[in-house]
């Protein structure tokens, strides 16, 4: 609006005539970009939906504010410039937002997503919101350090090369004495597997005080390592309370000896970076896990999809980070799965709608995250797993492992070998997609656990229709 009297009249003003839309802007190299998903309530145009959300994400209120004239306020606007129709899904549409570098502090987690999710999400003209993808510039990269010791880094400390590596969590993972728990991780660490974890839940209860479990666990990682010649690991959890704790706790690990400690996705943006900060400090691997992510990333009509977590996790600084399997017990349609694995590993990641992505991103030389499957996965799904996740990934086999009927380390050995033997075929250059039951099968004549492991687990699946999948239209191309 170029009358300046009429625009900062008093009163209330269509989002859209404030200058939160914008249909000619050219997003600059430099700006955040968002795309949600908007479902504007019966009535409401979703132009001015799309405007609303980029007005109360960045400097808008409810009416017309004159102070606005006191900052630069053109220059801070946030601007919708782009709506489009979710294929498929009437009243349902694509908002694509501009943000300027300057409206968020440098390095922080906490700051951009203050403005991006922080108050717009219970905003009454939309029936639901849902954070879809973002862009973030080179720029604003260059501020965050990222994970503090990457794929790379971590295979050389673990000298491992060539597969993905083997974990599991212990089971059942609550209600164990520190002792117990200990046998558990050493019998699946003397069985093969390369770590083993605590689960998002297990921190300090009266049935096991952490510093118990933090030293039982040491000790069968060392006598694990001693008897295998592997380096070893056990993810030992140090969430807890207040940063204080965590600290405490994390500084024990280091004393033991331990090579990664784990955080939960709920201690909060803050926490987590504060924690990637202490792990860069200690040469210090950092394994997330994504608790209580589902209540917010598995519905398609509200909330913010786990991609983005995954861009702002890789950002805020983790090592590790629950991703999805596909095959598994949890939410995961194999097209976004394969979207946020990229999120995680790639150098420049591509553009792909059909995998849910929505930019192109450029990661800056941020250091990669090791994407980390599980959730109701066992052996006979090993060609599945590496078919559809590569080899730079954590296999996560906890009931796989622990609920194996000859014992915790036979389970261990029945999921290294299947690693190996799909792992040799497809050097071989075998297709173990469809070869995948044979190759089994036939290392399984000379493994008793993997032969045991294939005939307990071979009829499970977990076929259901995933809530979370990607909306496009493919669009033909000339050859």
């Amino acid at each position: 609006m170029r009358d300046q009297a009429q625009r900062y009249r008093s009163g209330v003003m269509p989002y859209a005539k404030m200058g939160y839309w914008d249909a000619d802007y050219e997003p600059k190299d430099t700006d955040v970009i968002a795309v949600f998903r908007i479902t504007p309530q019966d009535g409401v145009d979703p132009v001015e939906a799309a405007a609303a959300v980029a007005g109360e994400s960045s400097t808008a209120t409810w009416t017309v504010v004159w102070t606005d004239r006191l900052t630069a306020c053109e220059y801070y606007r946030a601007k919708a410039y782009r709506v489009d129709p979710v294929p498929g899904s009437p009243g349902q549409y694509f908002a694509y937002i501009a943000y300027d570098l300057d409206l968020f502090e440098e390095g922080s987690i906490a700051n951009l997503t203050a403005s991006i999710i922080g108050n717009v999400f219970g905003f009454k003209p939309l029936k639901g919101l849902r954070l879809e993808d973002m862009r973030i510039p080179v720029a604003y990269l260059k501020t965050f350090p990222g994970p503090p010791t990457g794929i790379v880094v971590e295979r050389e400390r673990l000298d491992k090369f060539g597969r993905p590596l083997l974990g599991a969590t212990t089971k059942p993972k609550l209600g164990l004495s520190a002792k117990n728990y200990g046998r558990v991780v050493y019998e699946a660490l003397r069985g093969g597997l390369d770590f083993v974890k605590d689960d998002e839940n297990i921190n300090s209860q009266p049935f096991m005080h952490w510093r118990d479990r933090f030293l039982h666990c040491m000790e069968a990682v060392n006598k694990a390592s001693a008897a295998t010649g592997e380096v070893k690991g056990h993810y030992l959890n140090v969430t807890a309370a207040t940063m204080e704790d965590m600290y405490e706790r994390a500084e024990f690990a280091k004393e033991l000896g331990s090579c990664i400690v784990m955080i939960d996705l709920v201690i909060g943006y803050t926490a987590i970076q504060s924690m990637s900060k202490w792990a860069r400090r200690n040469d210090m691997i950092l394994h997330l896990h994504r608790a209580g992510h589902g209540t917010y990333t598995r519905q398609k009509t509200h909330g913010v999809s786990f991609r983005v977590i995954a861009k702002w996790m890789r950002m805020a600084g983790v090592d590790h980070i629950h991703a999805g399997t596909v095959v598994g017990k949890l939410e995961g349609d194999p097209n976004v799965i394969k979207g946020i694995y990229s999120v995680c590993r790639d150098t420049y990641t591509k553009k792909n709608l059909e995998q849910g992505l929505f930019f192109d991103q450029d990661w800056a030389g941020l250091r990669k995250v090791m994407p980390v499957a599980s959730g109701g996965i066992h052996a006979g799904q090993m060609h599945q797993l590496i078919g559809y996740l590569g080899e730079d990934v954590v296999l996560q086999f906890g009931g796989g492992t622990i609920g194996h009927p000859m014992g915790i380390q036979a389970g261990a050995t029945a999921n290294r070998v299947a690693l190996e033997a799909i792992i040799k075929a497809r050097n071989e250059g075998r297709d173990i997609w469809s070869e995948g039951p044979r190759i089994l099968a036939d290392a399984a004549k000379w493994c008793a656990p993997l032969d045991a492991a294939l005939r307990t687990w071979k009829d499970v699946t977990f076929d259901y229709a995933s809530t979370d999948t990607a909306d496009f239209v493919p669009t033909a191309t000339t050859v």
